[in-house]
C-alpha cells in the first residue's frame, strides 16, 4: 500500500494572511509541518495556490506543487494535487493522507496511526478523534464533536454537545466521566474514493454544520475513527502563534 501525504497551503486567510510563512521558532511554519510529516510518510508534497508558499517550500528542498486557486476545501485541493503529483513524479498512490498545514508540531505517531486504519480494506476514509476533558471545550462550537459506532466508524459530527445529555449538569467531572470526543482534523482517503466525495454537491447536513465530512455520511460512506492521546496546536490567530513560539520544548 503506497501512500502520499498532502499538506494544503493557502496564503490568503482573513484571520490570518500569509500563516504558511509565518515563523515558528525559527523556521517558517510550512517548514515545520513538512518535516513532521515525512517522518511518518516518505512521500510527502505541499499543495499550495501561491508562488511564495511555493518558493519557500522549493527553498527548504521540500516537494510541492501547485493547485488552482478556485478550490472549496482542503479536501478538493488534495485532489488536484494528487493528479498533478502522479504526472510529475509517474507513480500512483492507494491513500491520500491530508495534513493540516497550521499544525507546525503534528505527532508523526498520529499520522502513522491514521494511516495504519486503512490496513483494513474496508476503510474508505480515516480519521482520528480525542476524549474531551473539560465542559469548555465540549460547548465550543468551533471544536467538532463525534459519536461512533461499535465498529469504531464515524455516526455523526456536530459543533453542537453529541450526544444531548438529558436531564443532566454539564461539569468538568461529568465531561471527564462520560464519553465525548473532539474531532481532529487529519483525514485519510483511498485515492479512488477522495475521486468519489469530490464529485459529490455540498449536502445540507454540510451546508448546514458547516463540516465537510457530513457530505460523505450523507452519501452513505463511512469514516473510520482513531482515537489518539495526542493533543494538537493548530495556528488559527496571531496570538496560537506567539504560544507557540514563547516554548522551546516542542521538539
Amino acid at each position: 500500500m503506497k501512500i502520499l501525504a498532502l499538506i494544503p497551503a493557502r496564503y490568503g486567510s482573513s484571520r490570518f494572511p500569509g500563516k504558511p510563512l509565518a515563523i515558528v521558532n525559527g523556521k517558517p511554519m510550512i517548514q515545520r509541518v513538512y518535516e513532521q510529516t515525512v517522518k511518518a510518510f516518505p512521500n510527502a508534497c505541499v499543495a499550495t495556490d501561491d508562488a511564495r508558499i511555493y518558493d519557500a517550500v522549493k527553498g527548504f528542498g521540500g516537494k510541492v506543487v501547485m493547485t488552482s486557486t478556485e478550490h472549496n476545501s482542503g479536501t478538493d485541493r488534495c485532489y488536484e494535487a494528487l493528479n498533478n503529483y502522479m504526472k510529475e513524479c509517474g507513480e500512483s498512490f492507494d491513500v491520500v493522507i491530508n495534513v493540516q498545514g497550521d499544525e507546525p508540531y503534528i505527532r508523526p505517531e498520529q499520522l502513522t496511526q491514521l494511516g495504519e486504519c486503512f490496513n483494513d480494506p474496508e476503510v474508505e476514509l480515516a480519521t482520528l478523534v480525542k476524549r474531551i476533558d473539560d465542559k469548555a471545550q465540549l460547548l465550543n462550537p468551533n471544536s467538532p464533536k463525534v459519536i461512533v459506532d461499535k465498529n469504531n466508524d464515524a455516526i455523526y459530527f456536530s459543533r453542537t454537545p453529541i450526544p444531548y445529555s438529558r436531564d443532566v449538569e454539564i461539569t468538568d467531572e461529568y465531561v471527564r466521566e462520560t464519553r465525548f470526543y473532539r474531532h481532529i482534523g487529519l483525514y485519510g482517503y483511498r485515492a479512488d474514493t477522495l475521486a468519489r466525495i469530490c464529485a459529490m454537491p455540498q449536502s445540507f447536513l454540510e451546508k448546514t454544520e458547516k463540516l465537510e465530512q457530513l457530505r460523505w455520511i450523507e452519501n452513505g460512506l463511512r469514516i473510520r475513527v482513531a482515537e489518539t492521546c495526542w493533543q494538537t496546536h493548530a495556528v488559527d490567530t496571531v496570538e496560537d502563534l506567539e504560544f507557540l513560539n514563547s516554548r522551546n520544548d516542542w521538539e
